[in-house]
């Protein structure tokens, strides 16, 4: 098992690509600790998750309020004593032009997206930097690469995760904690649309960078739809 031993903490975990990294990580033998805002979806992953054999501690987060991401890690290390790797999975899109979109919309795709990513990783710093290891994969977009009409919010905001993590990689290098951004495509999350990524096939990426040796790191990964941008 290519995580056999680490933990694991998945934010965004209740469903989607946080649930899919999080069931996948549980594979490959990380005791995982789910973070959502919704209790009963992260119970219902909790329960999947210990069926298949794996362990999960279910911890109701809003990563938008620090106090909670506080508790959120003071519970993680309570329970296991270290964290080995962060996803930051939580995030919400809105799609609209510059002209229509409501302010409440924006600030919050802000308050989730880029907010959230910010206090989740700046809180597990301490133990990673202690431990003198650690990963952390933020969840970013082919928006940044790619302009797409009608996503200004969602795109600002994932811009500033990619900003945010080429500074963090550089600033944690020398304490040996690894920071990359896992990029994707549109992704297959409600409603069905089929020429999409599955969330499982985001999850084998964040594996993928999870499960890179010590001694190298996958700072920035892309992944596309086979029939690449829709």
């Amino acid at each position: 098992m290519r995580l056999a031993g680490q933990v694991a903490l998945v934010t965004g975990a209740g469903r989607g690509i946080g649930r899919a990294v999080a069931m996948a990580f549980a594979r490959e033998g990380a005791r995982v600790v789910l973070a959502a805002r919704s209790a009963r979806e992260l119970g219902a992953v909790q329960r999947e998750i210990e069926a298949a054999g794996g362990a999960a501690l279910a911890v109701p987060t809003d990563v938008r309020q620090e106090p909670a991401v506080a508790a959120l890690i003071s519970r993680a290390l309570a329970e296991h004593g270290c964290i080995d790797c962060l996803v930051t999975a939580a995030g919400l899109a809105a799609f609209a032009s510059v002209a229509d979109i409501k302010t409440e919309e924006w600030d919050q795709l802000m308050a989730v997206n880029l907010r959230g990513a910010f206090l989740s990783c700046r809180a597990v710093l301490p133990t990673m930097m202690a431990q003198r290891r650690g990963t952390i994969i933020n969840i970013g977009s082919v928006v940044t690469s790619r302009a797409l009409p009608g996503s200004a919010a969602y795109t600002a905001t994932k811009y500033g995760v990619l900003g945010f993590s080429r500074v963090l990689a550089e600033e944690m290098r020398s304490h040996g904690v690894r920071v990359g951004v896992l990029s994707a495509g549109a992704t297959d999350t409600p409603p069905d649309r089929s020429r999409m990524l599955q969330p499982e096939q985001i999850a084998e990426a964040a594996l993928f960078m999870a499960s890179v040796p010590a001694g190298a790191t996958l700072e920035e990964l892309t992944l596309l739809p086979q029939g690449g941008i829709l």
